[in-house]
């Protein structure tokens, strides 16, 4: 009966495992994507040097990294590699929930420095227009359906095609005028803020029980002697 438990455990690491190897993969698609095709140094200048896109990269190698760790582990019931895939999501949970604490402490400042970047980053596409920049703006303008930063006066005279429901040089109807860019921006932040706490608290129930798996795996093939099975 403890046997097949075991076996039961062991192959349902794996399965989680080559799941969650899946997920790294696609995230680290997505990083090259959005390398590829957005330019974030357009809106926050300041900021583009801590690039989504390489955040995104990061993220899909530890993923891919820490998940095939598990599963060979679990599936040639290796003790080295399972002490190591518990350690990595001990510490991967510990940068997580400071992340998640950090956060929400300097939410404000965080929002500020945001709001700085974003009017740098308008300022210049002002001073050179014409340029990829541009599009960046354009995008974001177009998809989120608003204007500048604070509001469409950000742009002084020279407002952009994106900014207008029709064409600005006949009908200067601006898309939600009075909105900019950054309040749209914290209301869909604010929208989401519990999705994304309860993923965080998922993520966080999901690695524990890894840990719970890999150590119980661990210690029964401590007390059955199997030693290092390549």
């Amino acid at each position: 009966m403890a046997q097949g438990c075991l076996k039961c455990l062991k192959y349902t690491m794996c399965v989680a495992n080559f799941l969650c190897f899946l997920c790294g993969v696609a995230v680290l698609g997505f990083g090259v994507y959005i390398m590829v095709n957005f330019e974030m140094a357009a809106l926050t200048p300041t900021l583009a040097t801590l690039k989504v896109a390489n955040a995104l990269l990061i993220s899909g190698i530890i993923i891919t990294c820490v998940s095939f760790l598990g599963f060979v582990g679990a599936l040639k019931e290796n003790r080295c590699l399972l002490l190591t895939f518990f350690l990595l999501l001990f510490l991967l949970m510990l940068v997580e929930l400071t992340a998640a604490c950090l956060l929400l402490m300097y939410e404000a400042k965080i929002s500020e420095l945001v709001q700085t970047d974003l009017k740098k980053g308008l300022d210049q596409v002002k001073q050179k227009p014409g340029n990829s920049s541009d599009v960046m703006w354009d995008l974001v303008q177009q998809r989120l359906d608003c204007c500048g930063v604070e509001n469409v006066t950000d742009w002084g005279e020279k407002v952009p095609e994106s900014c207008c429901k029709n064409n600005c040089t006949t009908n200067r109807v601006y898309r939600n005028k009075l909105q900019g860019c950054l309040p749209v921006m914290k209301n869909i932040f604010e929208e989401h803020f519990l999705i994304t706490g309860i993923s965080v608290i998922v993520l966080c129930i999901i690695e524990v029980l890894g840990m719970c798996f890999a150590m119980t795996l661990y210690c029964h093939i401590s007390r059955s002697g199997l030693g290092y099975k390549l």
